[in-house]
């Protein structure tokens, strides 16, 4: 864990340029930039998909492609998305893209479908757009069970919506870190995580089922003992029933940010330590996917798993996925369904 008594910590540039402009750098490589994202209308041919996680086959729905929450070490950002952080399309038609994909999929059982996985479906774009609320209402029409992944506050608008709901879904919110200066580095674009913690108070205040996901964790920046201890002790006063998480993996583009990340905060000795717990020689070239050795990650899971034990929360949320997909079960979609369009 960083020691902020050693390690200054710089401010945004003010001139908008991002901070990590280097020769010839890749737009998708620039994370950190103080100026605002241009939105753009998108129509898209779908919007159900499936994705498997492990040994976890689910659906998912991503209302927008890109994400003005710039975290450092996103996953998302691939080659066939270099502007991920700076333009934001809006799938405007995936409400009813949906509604049709559900009408054809009538009679039959629904895996719980998650919001989002490549996205998040509240970042600011929402504002805006509104596509992911009116996304909720199609799936809450047609009784289909979904759970949200956010770093955001702006879900509170939604507050109402859920808690009709309130048996069929739940809400994640992933927290890397609860200090401000750290979290402006890797995560300009995300609210404080004060903020958050008020709106899940609320959500919680109005029985609808939450959790925090601790992902990624950082080595070096977000991994130690007492940082992760006091994110579980701001859950333990929410009275959060899950928390789960799970070790930041490295892929090409994401250590170069990532690499930026760690001589900002003074601490360039650990692009050393990283060759040793992810097992690369410079130049990283890996394209998939990379996690970090055994002994490290077991050290860090389990060290966050006796702060979750000691507290009598529970780790993972598979089953509350178990719990709504049992309730979808007594739910399948009738050919007598009503269309979303003739409510609105």
């Amino acid at each position: 864990m960083i020691d902020n008594t050693r390690y200054h910590v710089p401010s945004p540039s003010p001139n908008g340029i991002s901070i990590l402009i280097k020769i010839l750098t890749f737009i998708v490589l620039l994370w950190y930039s103080d100026k605002a994202p241009t939105f753009v209308r998108k129509y898209s041919k779908s919007i159900l998909r499936y994705f498997k996680v492990g040994s976890h086959l689910g659906l998912t729905i991503n209302p927008y492609q890109g994400c003005h929450h710039r975290c450092g070490y996103c996953y998302a950002t691939y080659k066939w998305s270099p502007d991920f952080y700076d333009k934001i399309y809006g799938k405007i038609n995936a409400p009813e893209i949906l509604e049709s994909e559900l009408n054809k999929l009538k009679n039959t059982s629904i895996l719980p479908v998650m919001i989002s996985s490549a996205t998040d479906a509240y970042q600011y774009a929402e504002a805006k757009f509104g596509i992911t609320k009116r996304c909720i209402e199609v799936l809450q029409q047609y009784q289909i069970p979904f759970y949200v992944f956010t770093k955001s506050s702006l879900i509170e608008r939604d507050l109402e919506l859920f808690r009709n709901y309130n048996d069929n879904c739940f809400i994640v919110w992933s927290i890397t870190t609860i200090d401000e200066k750290i979290k402006r580095i890797i995560e300009p674009g995300t609210p404080p995580t004060s903020r958050v913690f008020d709106t899940i108070r609320k959500f919680i205040d109005s029985g609808i089922i939450c959790c925090i996901n601790i992902d990624p964790i950082i080595p070096f920046i977000t991994d130690g003992e007492e940082h992760i201890g006091s994110i579980v002790d701001n859950c333990q006063q929410l009275g959060l029933r899950c928390i789960s998480g799970s070790v930041l993996r490295l892929r090409h583009d994401i250590w170069i940010r990532i690499r930026e990340i760690l001589e900002l905060f003074g601490i360039s000795w650990g692009i050393r330590e990283y060759e040793r717990i992810y097992g690369f020689q410079e130049p990283f070239l890996h394209e998939n996917n990379l996690s970090a050795n055994r002994t490290y990650s077991d050290k860090v899971m389990n060290n966050l798993k006796d702060e979750i034990s000691k507290r009598n929360i529970s780790f993972g949320f598979n089953q509350l996925i178990e719990q709504i997909t049992q309730q979808r079960q007594a739910h399948a979609i009738s050919l007598k369904q009503c269309k979303m369009s003739e409510f609105v």
